[in-house]
């Protein structure tokens, strides 16, 4: 798993700490379903079951979540969504492509900024070993 930092979201410890034990739900739920699946599957597939198995865990997710975009002074409604929010907290962008490139990384940063929220995972299912695939970005 490889992490990034990027200047961004002040946060608090004490959220920091949920974050990151919200971070190894989501990692573990992952494992789950792609232990589960393999790689090879839509995008769509793996996320209806990663929600089924964070929602089994307890937690509050909202899928497909809308993104405004905040430009001067106005929000526009510009089409982004979050593929998973979970606990309003942390953000899971899921992928199904040959490598993680440069702009799915900027995407994610981009949604934890507009969004304020501190710590993203990427998630790529279309790998061998899973954690080969997760890139775990904060805004801070």
């Amino acid at each position: 798993m490889n992490i990034n930092h990027h200047k961004g979201t002040k946060v608090t410890k004490e959220t920091k700490n949920i974050c990151n034990k919200l971070s190894r739900e989501i990692i573990g739920a992952a494992i789950e379903v792609h232990k589960t699946l393999g790689p090879g599957l839509l995008e769509s597939a793996y996320e209806e079951c990663l929600c089924y198995e964070i929602k089994f865990r307890g937690f509050d997710i909202k899928r497909q979540s809308p993104l405004q975009v905040r430009y001067k002074d106005i929000n526009l409604e510009c089409g982004y969504r979050i593929d998973i929010l979970i606990e309003d907290k942390v953000i899971v962008e899921l992928k199904t492509v040959e490598n993680i490139e440069p702009i799915h990384k900027a995407q994610l940063l981009t949604y934890l900024r507009l969004s304020n929220k501190w710590l993203g995972l990427l998630i790529n299912f279309n790998e061998s070993v899973l954690k080969d695939g997760i890139i775990r970005l904060v805004n801070g």
